[in-house]
C-alpha cells in the first residue's frame, strides 16, 4: 500500500511538472493573421514575436497565434483587435478603405525602394507623429510594408501599361486601384487569401503582388508571366494590440511589449519580407515562368505620367478632405533617402 502511495504521489509531481509552464501563465494573449502557417511570414515574423514575448516575460504572457484568418477575415481583423475579439493582429491597413489615408501615403509610386526602406520610413511617420491620429483607438506595436509590388498574369505578358486593358487584376488597396485604373486594368478587390480561389477560376487574370505572396499564397502555381515595375507599389501592414489589454498588463509586462515595439521590429519585418521575396522569385524562375523587367521602373516614360496622375489624385483627393497629405508624402520622401535599404 505504502509503495503504491509513493508511486501514486511521484506520478502527481511529474503531472504537476509537466503541466507548470500552462498554469505559469497569468496573461493569454490571442493574436490573429492572415497568412497561411506554412507561409514564411508566420513562421519567420509573427510567431518569432510570440516566441520572443512569451521568453522574455519568462511564460507570464501566454501568446497564442491563430493564422489563417481563424478569428477574423482580414477586412475585419483591425476592429477584431479594437473591440476586443482578439487581443493582437498583422493585417493590412487597406483593408479598412479610407480609414488610413494617410498612413497609405506610402503605397504610392516610387515612396519605398525595398520592405526595410518601407517599414522604416512608415514607423518613423508614426513616431513623428505625422499619421498618429489614424491609430489612437488601438495600441500599435510596429508598422511594415512588404516589398515591391509587381504584376502577375497567367498568360499575357506586360509591356506596356496598354497591355494591362481590359484584364481584371486582384487589388489589395483603394490606393493600388487608382494606380491599376490609371493603367487602364480593371482592378477587382480582395484580401489575399482569396485570391488563388479567384485565379483558379478565372474570376480574375491576374495578381498585384510582391514576390513573397506569390510562394505564400500559391499564386506562382496559376501564372505564367510576370513584370516587373520597380517602385510600383508596396502595402502598409501593423501589427497592434487592443488598448485595454495592454493596459491590463503590469508594468514590467507592458515594458516587455514595448521593448519588442517600434522601429527595430518594424526593419526586422522588412529584411523578413526583402528575404521571402528572394524566394518567391526563386520559386517563379524555377518553374520556368517569363520575368520582364521594366526599363527604369516608374520612371519608364511609358509609365511615369500615369504613375504620377495617380499619385497626385490621390495627394489632392487627401488634401481636400483637409489632410495634410503633402506633408505626409514629402516627409516620406525624405525618410526614403535616409532610411536603410
Amino acid at each position: 500500500m505504502c509503495k503504491l502511495l509513493t508511486r501514486l504521489t511521484a506520478a502527481g509531481l511529474l503531472s504537476a511538472a509537466l503541466l507548470s509552464p500552462a498554469q505559469a501563465a497569468e496573461f493569454t494573449i490571442r493574436l490573429g493573421h492572415l497568412w497561411p502557417a506554412v507561409s514564411g511570414p508566420h513562421k519567420n515574423l509573427i510567431q518569432p514575436w510570440a516566441d520572443k514575448i512569451e521568453a522574455e516575460s519568462g511564460g507570464r504572457i501566454s501568446v497564442e497565434v491563430y493564422p489563417s484568418g481563424t478569428l477574423a477575415k482580414p477586412p475585419a481583423q483591425y476592429d477584431a483587435v479594437k473591440n476586443g475579439i482578439m487581443d493582437v493582429t498583422a493585417t493590412v491597413q487597406g483593408y479598412s478603405a479610407n480609414r488610413f489615408p494617410l498612413t497609405q501615403i506610402v503605397e504610392l509610386p516610387g515612396v519605398a525602394k525595398d520592405a526595410v526602406n518601407g517599414s522604416c520610413i512608415l514607423q518613423s511617420l508614426l513616431d513623428e507623429k505625422l499619421i498618429s491620429e489614424e491609430y489612437e483607438d488601438t495600441k500599435p506595436i510596429f508598422l511594415y510594408t512588404h516589398g515591391p509590388g509587381l504584376l502577375h498574369t497567367r498568360d499575357k505578358l506586360i509591356k506596356v501599361p496598354s497591355d494591362l486593358s481590359g484584364l481584371r487584376i486582384r487589388r489589395p488597396t483603394t490606393v493600388v486601384a487608382e494606380l491599376l485604373t490609371e493603367l487602364n486594368a480593371q482592378p477587382v478587390g480582395m484580401p489575399a487569401p482569396g485570391s488563388y480561389t479567384a485565379m483558379q477560376r478565372g474570376v480574375i487574370d491576374g495578381v498585384a503582388f510582391p514576390w513573397e505572396a506569390m510562394a505564400s499564397f500559391r499564386l506562382n502555381e496559376l501564372t505564367n508571366t510576370h513584370t516587373e515595375v520597380g517602385g510600383l507599389y508596396t502595402i502598409s501592414f501593423i501589427v497592434t494590440m487592443n488598448k485595454r489589454v495592454y493596459n491590463s498588463l503590469p508594468a514590467d509586462l507592458q515594458a516587455i511589449i514595448d521593448k519588442n515595439s517600434g522601429l527595430t521590429w518594424a526593419e526586422k519585418a522588412g529584411e523578413v519580407f526583402d528575404a521571402l521575396d528572394v524566394v518567391g522569385k526563386k520559386q517563379a524562375k524555377d518553374a520556368g515562368h517569363e520575368i520582364f523587367t521594366i526599363e527604369g521602373g516608374v520612371n519608364n516614360p511609358d509609365w511615369k505620367p500615369l504613375l504620377d496622375k495617380a499619385s497626385q489624385n490621390y495627394i489632392d483627393s487627401l488634401e481636400a478632405k483637409g489632410l495634410p497629405a503633402k506633408k505626409v508624402y514629402t516627409r516620406a520622401r525624405e525618410l526614403a533617402t535616409s532610411c536603410p535599404s
